[in-house]
């Protein structure tokens, strides 16, 4: 067979030593032809990427088998009304209106014949007050005798009224009516949290060139693998999160009528959830108008612990800026003597007075600081405007209350998660794979699809003794 007289190619030199970008080699061409000098691992320019630490600090979780949450807690034990007028019948008797919301609305009054109370205007800059003893009660009012002269009695319509004791005269009968404790009840209940990752089984078994490293140590060239770990990660920091910025909807929202399976009575919401900026925002405490930076300022913090369960140990979770701002704050407690320099606060410790990342501190009660990452990060609550919170004080221990399931006083944790979980259901963390791939053998997909499911709640007790830093 003869020689086929067309080569295969030119014998001829053909290239021109032209300086072209054309002349040079693509990427493409480059990638083809000679090994590129690659690291094979990922570098971690976000480091630890999770947000969830605050409820694995504080929270306990245990089961709850029911929809909705119920507990008890105590209320004052002292009475005061702090919206009195005075209607004066004469130099020595008078009649005060109690015009405060009554506990539970449409309850009488709880004040009795024979007590004694102390009057104190509420006016700016009085000094006006008078005492007197209780003569009549209706629902409302309190018919009293004074103590004082009239002239001493506050005239003012913006008065306080405080019980104080009882005084009866000789020979006269006890004290008429009783007092029934009444608590206040609260509840809460859990909200469903779900997420999927699903993968082909092709993808499965494809090799990439960079060695995938996941937070628990875990390392190899499968990319699914990381895809995988990041949606578990991303999952357990919705766990955390869900709890602290759920809402419940209100009734007649979209989200209630998107959410909700049927609707109860009227009034019920059976949508969202009561988490913790949300409990604490209306009914704990809330210090607005940016952090408290002078010694000054937290003191009002302290104040108003004072007025409330006034709990011994407190955990406070912020930002950094916060942080560094508390840091400033006992730095500056910190003053030069004549004699030489003083530390103050620190028992003449120089090396404890120089390190300036406080981490505890006492003032009137204890204190604990620590950094909140969620509070940090740029893609959750860091660098935010409006809404933006800086932190959030916790009070370490637990508190008394009224389990209805159990029909006792139990010790809670002020702050703790509840789960559904029965004998044959946990609901706590479940993660299942269907598909036909990765070991599934549950449909004819050709696929991994890995679910995960939680029913949470969290409930915060005392929510009085907590307190909600926050710029507005």
């Amino acid at each position: 067979m003869p020689v086929n007289p067309t080569p295969g190619f030119d014998l001829q030199p053909s290239a021109e030593r032209v300086a072209l970008p054309s002349n040079y080699i693509t990427n493409f061409d480059f990638l083809n032809q000679y090994l590129p000098d690659t690291y094979e691992k990922e570098f971690e320019r976000y480091g630890n990427r999770t947000v969830a630490s605050f409820l694995r600090m504080v929270g306990a979780e245990m089961p709850t088998n029911s929809d909705m949450i119920k507990w008890a807690e105590q209320g004052r034990l002292h009475t005061k009304y702090t919206q009195v007028t005075l209607a004066a019948t004469g130099a020595t008797v008078g009649v005060l209106t109690v015009n405060d919301v009554l506990n539970p609305v449409g309850s009488n009054i709880a004040v009795r014949i024979g007590q004694t109370i102390f009057i104190s205007d509420n006016t700016a800059g009085s000094n006006l007050t008078n005492k007197a003893v209780v003569t009549a009660v209706t629902a409302t009012t309190i018919t009293v005798a004074f103590y004082e002269a009239l002239s001493v009695v506050p005239t003012a319509t913006n008065l306080t009224v405080m019980i104080y004791g009882s005084e009866f005269a000789k020979g006269t009968n006890g004290m008429v009516d009783s007092l029934e404790s009444n608590d206040v009840f609260f509840s809460n209940k859990p909200i469903i949290i779900k997420d999927t990752y699903e993968v082909s089984g092709s993808d499965m078994a494809q090799i990439g060139w960079v060695e995938i490293s996941t937070e628990n140590g875990g390392s190899g060239y499968l990319w699914y693998m990381k895809s995988e770990h990041e949606t578990r990660l991303r999952f357990e920091d919705y766990l955390e999160t869900a709890m602290v910025e759920t809402v419940p909807a209100v009734a007649g929202s979209g989200a209630e009528a998107a959410l909700s399976t049927s609707v109860g009575a009227a009034g019920t919401v059976n949508a969202g959830s009561e988490g913790i900026f949300y409990t604490v925002g209306n009914r704990g405490n809330v210090y607005g108008g940016g952090n408290p930076v002078a010694l000054a300022n937290f003191d009002t913090v302290i104040s108003r612990l004072d007025k409330q369960g006034a709990i011994e140990e407190n955990a406070l979770f912020v930002n950094r800026q916060f942080s560094f701002d508390i840091d400033d704050m006992l730095a500056a407690q910190n003053s030069y003597g004549a004699g030489g320099t003083s530390y103050g606060l620190f028992d003449n410790d120089k090396d404890m007075a120089l390190n300036l990342g406080f981490t505890g501190f006492r003032r009137g009660y204890d204190f604990y600081k620590s950094d909140w990452k969620y509070l940090n990060d740029a893609t959750m609550r860091g660098g935010l405007t409006a809404g933006a919170i800086n932190g959030l004080m916790v009070p370490a221990g637990s508190t008394s209350v009224y389990d209805q399931v159990m029909g006792r006083n139990a010790k809670r944790p002020f702050l703790h998660v509840r789960y559904r979980a029965s004998e044959t259901e946990d609901r706590r963390y479940k993660t299942w794979i269907t598909g036909s791939a990765g070991g599934a053998r549950t449909s004819s997909l050709d696929a991994m699809q890995v679910n995960y499911l939680s029913e949470r709640a969290c409930c915060t007790l005392g929510a009085n003794n907590f307190f909600l830093f926050q710029d507005a």
